[in-house]
């Protein structure tokens, strides 16, 4: 059976599968990133997917950026081991295949625009909504990746030119409005208490209490503690608390702002959001509907479809493995 590695790398897991043609998984595996010395731990991982199974032909990585292409390079902002790394040729060197490299969100895109909710899409944009907020654009079923690798960096296009300033050091960058940790620090400072209108999502603190630390100590005497997190933001929201509520159409409209522009600009079809925020559902979904109706006005701007992920976390190695399979046909 023929198939190809996909790999997708991240701040908080590795994930490696084998793919066939039609995009089943034959073989998969994931660990947790570590700290240092990532490349050990993913030789590891690429040996316990492919370790007696069948020989893939080519390897495709999705990793979080940014990246150069041209160099094979990548700088993920939550990996601070990895600066300037030449990841496509370690991994070449490592396999002895023909080795492509995205952006872990660009994987994101092709993958659902293989598998998954944008199949057929003639224009789409996909969006990871998490942590950060990533994107990938593919245009007639060809990912757009730039001359850098840094196409559809969606996340930190302007919303509003005299707006907050963002981390990466622009201003109004939609990410600073729609990411999940800033829906939450806009809501703490908003007067949002987390579980006041439910069930508390906590987290258990006995087992952290076994190292005997001050700090493992206090947890353990109060063993759940609520989460000022997204998902503690999102079934607020649910229960109705009106803070709770606001931050997410404070954020569903910077998102929708960031997708009409670049439907004006592309004139995108179809956007697929994924990313752990989209599990939030309704409480984005709704609000984004609204915040598009009212700031889209061309007929092809308003036209866009906009959906959830079909996919999930397995949109990225489906990217991935796409961008390896097309290098695998355009190679005989």
């Amino acid at each position: 059976m023929t198939c190809v590695l996909a790999i997708d790398i991240g701040g908080t897991k590795l994930a490696a599968a084998l793919v066939d043609e039609a995009g089943s998984m034959l073989r998969s595996a994931t660990r947790p990133t570590p700290r240092a010395e990532v490349m050990v731990a993913l030789a590891a991982l690429i040996e316990e997917v492919t370790g007696g199974g069948p020989a893939p032909e080519a390897v495709g990585i999705g990793c979080a950026g940014p990246l150069d292409l041209a160099a094979g390079t990548v700088s993920p902002v939550n990996m601070p081991s990895w600066r300037g790394f030449p990841l496509r040729d370690e991994v070449r060197k490592l396999t002895g295949l023909p080795t492509m490299l995205a952006g872990d969100a660009q994987c994101m895109a092709l993958g659902e625009h293989w598998l998954g909710a944008g199949r057929g899409s003639s224009a789409l944009l996909g969006i990871v909504v998490s942590t950060g907020i990533g994107g990938g654009l593919v245009i007639d079923g060809v990912p757009l990746l730039g001359p850098n690798g840094n196409g559809g960096h969606v996340g930190h296009m302007s919303i509003d030119p005299y707006g907050e300033r963002c981390e990466c050091g622009g201003r109004g960058c939609v990410e600073r409005y729609s990411s999940g940790p800033n829906l939450a620090r806009w809501a703490l400072a908003n007067g949002w208490t987390p579980g006041a209108h439910g069930p508390a999502d906590t987290r258990d603190g006995s087992a952290d209490a076994r190292d005997g630390s001050a700090d493992a100590r206090a947890l353990a005497a109060d063993a759940r503690v609520p989460a000022a997190d997204a998902r503690a933001l999102a079934r607020d929201a649910a229960a109705g608390d009106p803070v709770a509520v606001a931050a997410f159409e404070r954020g569903a409209r910077a998102l929708a702002g960031m997708i009409a522009s670049t439907a004006a600009a592309v004139e995108l079809t179809k956007v697929v959001i994924g990313g752990g925020v989209s599990a939030a559902g309704p409480v984005l979904f709704d609000p984004l509907a609204r915040a598009l109706d009212d700031v889209a006005g061309l007929a092809f701007v308003r036209a866009v479809e906009v959906e959830p992920t079909t996919l999930g976390v397995r949109a990225g190695l489906a990217g991935a493995a796409k961008l390896a399979w097309d290098h695998s046909r355009s190679a005989v």
